[in-house]
């Protein structure tokens, strides 16, 4: 295996950027501390690509780190785009949804996207979906302050009715009805795992939606040749690979929801292609209370059949 699929190390992303999680201050970022832990595990093509960030008496240069960041986003939303991504995200919400409305929820119901990124769900969900008309509210939330500033950027570009906060998403103002996120549960490992999926434990917090990618044999190899052929930078090419080494399996996610959040009926939904044994690129870990189990189902439709056993 190449050192740069080793899925006991940590993303490029998770070290060069680092804020405070109290005040959410952004916090300098040594360019040789982040050389240390790449060299612990003898990754080249990672050393390389830190290498090339520039930095200023040793602490690396928040403005270049920036322009890396959000090329790297904007190059994940196009994909995002290309593979129809927020449809699928779209399938489970609708859901959801109904499920909600049908149990006589009738307020509004308010939908957070966690780490959100430069927010191209909660923008498309803005475009596509009259929300007013269903009662929905759309927003992003992000520890990170500057994909945070350029997610309303773009949104008021697009004349868009979304919101963006930064902060912690689970912070009983942030909070939402339904929490989903785009590959933000493997950054969760062991025990960590855990606790993030038991802070959705807030009453008012009625499902969640965790896509991420599906672990399997040929998953690194296939995400090295797309990354290799669609991205641009350095840092992207490397994450997006191990991203895939690192995804958690079905087994991991579920037992991790059933220990962290024993109030919701947890499974994975959209593991297989159709009813075949070829597993999809990403799969989700769904959660949803209990008495809303059965209508979620119901919801889905023909698309039932996708959602795994909820326990």
């Amino acid at each position: 295996m190449p050192a740069s699929w080793n899925p006991e190390q940590p993303e490029i992303t998770d070290l060069i950027v680092r804020h405070n999680p109290r005040t959410l201050q952004r916090e300098p970022v040594y360019k040789q501390e982040v050389l240390e832990i790449i060299h612990s595990f003898q990754n080249q093509q990672a050393i390389h690509a830190v290498e090339q960030l520039p930095d200023w008496d040793g602490v690396l240069v928040h403005t270049a780190v920036d322009r890396t960041i959000l090329a790297l986003h904007w190059e994940m939303q196009r994909l995002a785009e290309e593979f129809y991504y927020a449809h699928r995200v779209w399938e489970v919400l609708r859901a959801a949804v109904m499920a909600l409305r049908k149990n006589g929820f009738l307020q509004k119901i308010r939908i957070v996207d966690l780490g959100c990124g430069v927010g191209d769900t909660p923008r498309w969900l803005a475009a596509s979906i009259r929300a007013k008309e269903q009662g929905l509210e759309f927003a992003g939330v992000d520890l990170n302050a500057t994909r945070i500033r350029e997610a309303p950027r773009l949104a008021e570009a697009e004349r868009l009715d979304c919101k963006f906060f930064h902060g912690d998403a689970f912070s009983p103002q942030l909070v939402g009805n339904i929490v989903v996120s785009t590959g933000v549960a493997h950054h969760f490992r062991g025990a960590e795992l855990e606790d993030f999926l038991r802070r959705h434990q807030y009453e008012q917090t009625l499902a969640f939606f965790h896509f991420d990618f599906q672990p399997w044999l040929l998953a690194p190899v296939g995400s090295w040749f797309f990354h290799r052929l669609r991205m641009r930078t350095a840092i992207a090419r490397h994450d997006g690979v191990l991203s895939a080494a690192r995804a958690h399996t079905v087994e991991t996610l579920v037992e991790a929801a059933r220990k962290g959040a024993p109030g919701f009926a947890t499974g994975v939904y959209g593991a297989r292609i159709w009813n075949t044994s070829a597993p999809r690129v990403f799969h989700t870990l769904a959660g949803i209370r209990r008495p809303l189990m059965a209508e979620f189902r119901e919801q889905l439709g023909r698309r039932a059949g996708r959602l795994g056993e909820l326990q």
